[in-house]
């Protein structure tokens, strides 16, 4: 199939690592910002295949990993309110909050639904005007304009009994705090290609300059990512640091227009707090004031506290989402911390660093 048979070539994977072993001549340091990355570097084995001067290191780039507790917290309390129907896409509900998750909501009596799309809780709300009907709208710039569409077309419905739980956060102001952490020892970076796609690359040039590191806007299949590491390792060895697009089927310099547009029609640019790494300035949407009447929390009153803190089980994930440590340096990861039995939310979702090493560790030897 084509764009995908060619990314997955041997003898291109061959060639590719030959390249970086042959231009690499000093350790380099290199954050993948997007979990689908880290799934994909993990997967195929391409962590264990680079040459020892280049190490990968993994970022907060999973939106289900740094959904604070606080606003799981927040989900819960709704799902408990026998007049809210609460839905959220699949990989929420295990993500723990400050004392309980989704599913142990629901366990208590909690209403909540699945769903697949934001327009099947649209869909939900005309159904059942008996109900509240809230969305949970977590995620990068991604999806939201998608979550953007569906207070549009609840607006358009005029449906009374729709609104959204927005925990929306942003890729380049979290690269800016990693960058700007006084341990940091990032020297490059692999862009999500999907964010790029819809937002495109122009907020990064300004982060190359000020930090001097490359930043090369990059796929998911293993020629991508190894073309995108080159990339990387390319500018650190001649001294520069810009923008480059290795995913130029996909990306175009200015991204989505048309997305962007529906995002700035609903939403604004506002603080959002971040599991394990803190409250990030400018890090997020929140539902604009136009239309308040389809935000969860000016409708039922709720608030972000982010004094309250988890319950401490000795999960890492903080470290892990800021690329301080691996996943198998925690102590209890593949023991205590497992995709069943999670301690924290990189062992939650599919995209998290955590359970991608869980799933592929005795091929790699990734468990201590």
């Amino acid at each position: 199939m084509k764009h995908l048979s060619e990314y997955r070539d041997a003898a291109k994977v061959k060639k590719l690592l030959s390249e970086i072993g042959a231009v690499v001549k000093r350790p380099r340091m290199l954050m993948e910002v997007c979990g689908g990355q880290t799934h994909s570097l993990v997967k195929n084995g391409i962590l264990n295949m680079l040459p020892e001067m280049v190490t990968m290191v993994h970022g907060p780039g999973c939106p289900v990993c740094v959904t604070p507790a606080s606003m799981i917290d927040q989900a819960v309390a709704l799902a408990l309110r026998e007049e809210v129907l609460l839905c959220s896409f699949g990989d929420m509900v295990r993500v723990p909050g400050s004392s309980k998750s989704l599913m142990q909501a629901r366990a208590e009596g909690g209403n909540l639904k699945v769903v697949y799309s934001p327009l099947d809780a649209v869909k939900l709300a005309l159904d059942h005007p008996e109900k509240e009907v809230v969305f949970f709208a977590v995620g990068f710039e991604t999806t939201a304009p998608a979550n953007a569409l569906a207070v549009l077309q609840a607006a358009k419905l005029h449906l009374p009994n729709f609104s959204v739980l927005v925990s929306h956060v942003l890729v380049p102001p979290a690269m800016e705090a990693i960058l700007s952490d006084p341990f940091n020892t990032i020297n490059g970076f692999l862009g999500a290609g999907h964010v790029c796609s819809v937002m495109g690359m122009q907020e990064y040039y300004p982060l190359a300059e000020k930090y001097g590191v490359p930043i090369v806007v990059t796929g998911f299949e293993p020629v991508d990512l190894l073309e995108g590491i080159l990339m990387a390792v390319r500018q650190l060895e001649s001294g520069k640091a810009t923008v480059e697009n290795q995913y130029a089927r996909v990306v175009r310099p200015n991204g989505n227009q048309q997305a962007q547009a529906v995002i700035r029609e609903v939403f604004e640019v506002t603080d959002r707090e971040w599991r394990g790494i803190g409250v990030i300035p400018q890090s997020g949407y929140k539902v604009r004031e136009k239309y308040w009447q389809y935000d969860a929390e000016q409708k039922f009153g709720t608030t972000t506290d982010t004094t309250v803190a988890p319950t401490d089980t000795g999960c890492i994930a903080g470290e892990i989402l800021r690329g301080l440590k691996k996943p198998a340096q925690c102590p209890h990861f593949g023991k205590g911390c497992t995709p069943l039995h999670p301690l924290g939310a990189p062992m939650v979702s599919s995209e998290g660093a955590c359970a991608a090493y869980f799933h592929f560790s005795q091929a790699y030897e990734m468990i201590p």
